[in-house]
């Protein structure tokens, strides 16, 4: 797995710029960070505000990355009064980075619904000193950005705390790398301060934090600078004669993991005990009084009308109702109090109509020898029991959601063979240490059958690697010297000796679960929907169950419908209160909020399991529309490593002098073909008996997408295409014409040289296609996708390329700017573009897409101007993404049509409006089930993308 060039790829998606595509009139762009955008109306009104200031000629704002990009003309505004703006309109600004930002990242307890995440998402954001915050519900974690000037997570924690709901550190800081140690040998508080004036003055420590009590220190650290041997060494060296300081690894308990387990028992415990107390008051109400004789004694009047059966049912049903539904309670307090509504009020509103009720008639009966009167405690106490089940299921199967993403994060190795060398280069030891304790540059030995501990570049040996862990290529792939390895993978055969060059969080592995927590955490524009219902859901339902107890209440007291429609032992009140009851407990929230996310939790999750790193709903979204593919040439349908197959001279240079003056200037440049270039100068100079020399170059200059210039000695040396030379006044004769044709039509790309204004000579390069992409562009066209190449090569090596892999529209002789000019143009006829670039000039055309794709990044997945990040150098995987989008925005919309159709067709139902004409209706225990059988049924649809595959395999070789 090869990249080409290192820093391709690294700028942001919405990227600071002093100048724009547009050349035709002095403009600028500015990029600002804004917090507190929640849904796309909040978008819409920044936009619309700029759009209102004279001067601004475009405004782009995000939703998801809280950000937006402004064009402006410097003459009538400046960027300041662009910022003022932004703030006036209610937003907070935060795009200057002499501002000290921290992001943390938060466990949110107790959330239920999309009401809870947007109502602890309002209580951070209110926090002074935060700029921005994104919850994630089904992810169950918030990110908060926040100045440390002004607050601190302790702040933070707190306010999620009195809006309602638990909150947890899991990380605070910037993204560094962290390593925690138990310290040994500490009798006095004086010790730990020793330990930590030593650690803050050693150099590339950012922060230290200790743990008075535990005697445990956490340590935040630049891998580039220092590294966790050095810090126990560093620890150790701090001791003095009569006292001795050790250090030791100490891994803290994964917190998710552990409270997760921690809910799951939880709710199965509270259901548990609710059954032990709901099944005497079931057995009580509805099993003995059918068998006569064994429950007449349930008959027997205590006092006035007060008979044994209702005390016993009252007994059991209050610790239910009390004690066990406490936590509906509690929710219920916290959401009216922040002037919301969730499940909890529902649930509350509900069983606690039943038990109040019921309470009502037991008074009754107890003060009165004629009343007569039913009561029924086991609504309340059903409904709380078959509520609690399904919390229960529901945990269970949201914590299957991220199975995937878990898997990821146990793929690293715990342990690593590191070689130490003597100061005369040969190994002097080898010892088996934590792979926590690699550090840069160290020399790892990988043994058959052993895991790669950390990423980096074979130095020594031969051997295959299984990396279908981290890319999903199922074949092992062959590596020699100077081949990378990922973190992670598996060696099959060989040893391997590899210098670390990543390690800590900077590895692959890391980088990965990084962007598909970062997806899992942003929200999808399609949830918008829920959103907006959920706004007015709960008020909604407490209206209709209203409405419908009087609905059958008044008309049973008028007599409008017949007595007989009356249940034996009920009268029009307690019957109406029923139907009122099970509207309340049937309407279900929660299977509108979790639609959404638990469906791009499991795809993110599935697609980084087979190499497509999706950086959340919103490359979902946009993915699943795409109906142009456009595809750039070089390392994209081509291999990407070119190679020379020829070379001519067309003057009197020679081939020595023509080879130097190559190396020198070519050697500047990061494109392949100026590699593939240099690699065969040097052959020939190899070959050749000619000593090798280095040449000075002055003023080197590069011309996108035609070239590359400079100066060596006295020689004006250009190297590029023909457009290079015609920029030039270069000539270019007939014959130099005819070997740039004949080299042409074979799909080769021709590079002239001139030498002091002269055609020197020209070099013919060949890039073979990729064996996958024929196929590849039949199948998407097959999904009625059209693909177009655009690409900086001439008119006819391109159009050869094209033939070959089927595709009739190409844009040759393209500079980087004017692909993403073709990509707008595409855009304006009202067609959704995805771009396929390998990184290469390819970053401006990636953002201009509506859906960026960086394919064959190896391991620098940390690509910021991509969508969608695949892995591996195989175009199949364009087609993974494209129809694992659309797989889940179709599995989304299931969702929301089984979530709203139960809703929709569940509250008639229980209303009654069946029972005239056929007798049934749906009492409240059994509207509770079916409440929380939608939730249930909403995830494990979303769980059903675990089985999803690749609707293109590669091949067998």
């Amino acid at each position: 797995m090869e990249i080409n060039g290192k820093d391709e790829l690294k700028s942001p998606l919405l990227e600071h710029s002093e100048g724009t595509l547009d050349v035709e009139k002095i403009t600028k762009s500015i990029m600002f960070k804004v917090s507190g955008i929640e849904c796309a109306s909040c978008a819409t009104s920044i936009e619309s505000a700029l759009e209102k200031l004279h001067g601004v000629e475009s405004v782009m704002v995000s939703p998801l990355q809280g950000q937006a990009v402004v064009r402006y003309m410097p003459e009538h505004i400046n960027a300041k009064k662009i910022k003022e703006t932004i703030e006036d309109a209610g937003f907070e600004v935060n795009n200057f980075p002499e501002k000290d930002i921290v992001v943390c990242r938060l466990r949110i307890k107790n959330m239920a619904c999309t009401n809870c995440s947007e109502s602890a998402e309002r209580a951070i954001s209110m926090v002074d000193g935060v700029k921005k915050a994104v919850v994630g519900l089904a992810l169950e974690e918030a990110k908060v950005n926040y100045d440390p000037n002004i607050t601190n997570t302790d702040h933070i924690i707190k306010a999620i705390e009195d809006a309602g709901f638990g909150a947890d550190l899991i990380s605070s800081g910037s993204d560094v790398t962290k390593v925690h140690f138990d310290l040994d040998g500490i009798s006095s508080p004086e010790d730990l301060s020793v330990i930590e004036c030593v650690l803050e003055s050693q150099e590339g420590v950012q922060h230290v934090e200790m743990n008075l009590e535990e005697h445990k220190v956490t340590v935040s650290y630049d891998p580039d600078i220092v590294g966790p041997r050095s810090l126990i060494r560093c620890i150790q060296e701090a001791g003095q004669e009569h006292k001795s300081y050790h250090a030791r690894l100490y891994n803290p308990p994964r917190q998710r993991e552990t409270e997760k387990k921690h809910e799951i028992q939880m709710y199965r415990n509270q259901f548990w005990w609710s059954c032990i107390f709901t099944g005497p008051v079931l057995i009580f109400s509805m099993v003995l009084p059918m068998l006569p004789p064994y429950g007449n004694w349930l008959d027997y009047k205590v006092h006035n009308m007060l008979t044994v059966g209702m005390l016993l049912r009252w007994i059991f049903s209050s610790p239910v109702q009390f004690i066990i539904g406490r936590r509906f309670y509690i929710g219920s307090y916290h959401a009216l109090r922040r002037r919301s509504a969730n499940m909890d009020v529902l649930v509350a509103l509900g069983t606690n109509a039943a038990y109040l009720y019921s309470v009502y008639v037991l008074i009754k009966a107890s003060t009165s020898a004629t009343f007569r009167g039913s009561e029924f405690f086991e609504t309340s106490s059903m409904l709380i029991s078959f509520i609690l089940l399904g919390k229960y299921l529901e945990v269970v199967a949201k914590g299957r959601t991220s199975d995937a993403l878990a898997k990821l994060t146990d793929l690293a190795p715990d342990t690593a063979h590191l070689l130490n060398y003597g100061v005369d280069g040969n190994i002097i030891s080898e010892e088996e240490i934590s792979t926590q304790l690699i550090q840069r540059d160290d020399i790892l030995k990988i043994v058959p059958g052993a895991k790669v501990p950390a990423d980096g570049i074979i130095v020594d040996g031969q051997s295959h690697v299984n990396e279908s862990m981290i890319t999903g290529e199922a074949r092992p792939v062959a590596k020699r010297p100077g081949d990378k390895v990922i973190g992670g993978t598996m060696n099959e055969n060989g040893c391997l000796l590899v210098k670390a060059t990543h390690v800590g969080s900077e590895t692959a592995l890391s980088q990965i679960v990084q962007i598909v927590e970062a997806a899992q955490l942003a929200r999808a524009p399609v949830q918008k929907l829920a959103d907006r219902i959920s706004k007015f859901f709960v008020p909604a339902v407490v209206i209709a169950a209203f409405a419908t107890w009087l609905g059958w209440f008044i008309p049973g007291e008028a007599g409008v419908y017949p007595k007989s429609w009356i249940p034996e032992a009920m009268d029009a009140f307690e019957l109406a209160l029923q139907f009122g009851i099970s509207v309340l407990v049937v309407a279900c929230p929660c299977a509108l909020g979790l639609a959404t996310p638990t469906a791009v939790m499991v795809a993110t999750g599935k697609g980084a399991s087979q190499g497509v790193l999706i950086k959340g709903g919103d490359a979902l979204e946009k993915a699943h529309k795409v109906k142009t593919v456009v595809f750039d040439k070089t390392g994209t349908l081509t291999a990407g490593k070119p190679t020379v197959v020829s070379a001519k001279l067309f003057s009197k240079f020679s081939m020595e002098e023509f080879c130097n003056v190559v190396i020198a200037i070519e050697a500047n440049s990061e494109h392949p073909i100026a590699k593939a270039v240099v690699e065969h100068a040097k052959k020939f100079r190899q070959y050749g008996s000619h000593a090798e020399q280095t040449s000075e170059v002055k003023d080197f200059e590069v011309h996108p997408g035609a070239g590359v210039g400079g100066k060596v000695g006295d020689k004006t040396i250009l190297i590029g295409n023909r457009r290079l030379m015609w920029a030039s006044n270069v000539p270019v004769l007939p014959e130099v014409d005819a070997y740039i044709s004949e080299n042409e039509e074979l799909a080769r790309t021709c590079i002239l040289v001139s030498i002091n204004g002269r055609l020197a000579g020209a070099l013919a390069v060949t890039d073979p296609v990729k064996p996958e992409a024929a196929r590849v562009i039949s199948f998407l066209k097959s999904m009625n996708i059209s693909c177009i190449m655009v690409t900086g090569d001439n008119y006819a090596t391109a159009t050869a390329i094209a033939k070959e892999v089927g595709i009739h529209e190409v844009f040759a002789e393209t500079d980087p700017l004017g692909k993403a000019d073709r990509i707008k143009e595409l855009q304006m006829k009202g067609t959704t573009v995805a771009m396929v670039g390998d990184g290469i000039n390819d970053s401006p055309a990636l953002v201009a897409a509506d859906v960026g794709l960086a394919i064959g990044a190896g391991t620098d997945v940390a690509i910021e101007a991509a969508d969608i990040v695949l892995i591996k150098s195989n175009l199949e995987d364009v087609i993974t993404a494209i129809d694992l989008s659309r797989k889940t925005i179709s599995r989304i919309r299931l969702n929301y049509v089984w979530a709203l159709g139960y809703n929709i067709l569940g509250m008639p139902i229980a209303a009654g409006i069946l029972f005239p004409f056929t007798g049934i209706r749906l009492p409240p225990w059994l509207a509770g089930a079916c409440m929380a059988a939608s939730s249930i049924s909403v995830v494990c649809s979303s769980l059903l993308l675990q089985f999803y595959k690749k609707p293109l395999h590669p091949k067998d070789d």
